[in-house]
């Protein structure tokens, strides 16, 4: 596997009040998959992440999957137009004694919804759901910090889609990365 050199950014949001909303796209809902399912989770992570590199999870098992999707704090919301699905933001929670720190654990659209304005909203509700999901898991204390890290492996819009609804960057880092010669992409070759 070549090595590349892959910048990483940490961005965070430390109060409610810093999200910034997208506008809400026409047919556009997004859903708390409350189930966990190994497989939806497994085939949009899959899907989501076929073009830029989302490989540390592809050889989970169905369950290693269910084990994560059952842990406490940990949420899938998917967004639908009109009906079909188009993307996800996934939320992992942990709390210490005081206060809960959500992060945005995967975040991102199918590749046919890209550019259509689903991923601002998504990432505006995601950014709500986090700032609340204390009040969904009982005796966890509230939230106090959201916050998500992309690379330049990632979409070209992740960034700036995150410093658009209020997240701002605390940290960025280099290191050299082992990757395949291409993306898995979200077709499996055979």
């Amino acid at each position: 596997m070549p090595t590349t050199v892959v910048t990483t950014t940490y961005l965070e949001q430390l109060s409610r009040d810093d999200l910034l909303p997208a506008h809400v796209p026409e047919g556009v809902v997004v859903v708390r998959a409350e189930v966990p399912s190994p497989e939806l989770s497994r085939f949009l992570y899959a899907t989501v992440g076929g073009d830029w590199y989302w490989i540390g999870r592809l050889g989970w098992s169905r369950d290693r999957w269910a084990e994560y999707l059952a842990r406490p704090m940990v949420e899938t919301w998917i967004a639908y137009l009109h009906g079909t699905p188009a993307g996800y933001i996934e939320l992992s929670g942990v709390s210490t004694e005081d206060r809960t720190e959500v992060e945005i654990a995967y975040f991102g659209l199918l590749p046919g919804f890209l550019g259509r304005g689903v991923g601002g909203h998504l990432l505006s509700v995601g950014l709500d759901r986090a700032w609340t999901l204390a009040e969904r898991w009982e005796g966890a204390p509230a939230v106090g910090r959201v916050w998500v890290h992309t690379c330049d492996l990632d979409g070209p819009a992740a960034l700036a889609t995150y410093q658009g609804r209020g997240m701002s960057v605390y940290r960025t880092e280099t290191a050299d990365e082992d990757l395949p010669d291409q993306t898995p992409g979200s077709w499996p070759v055979r």
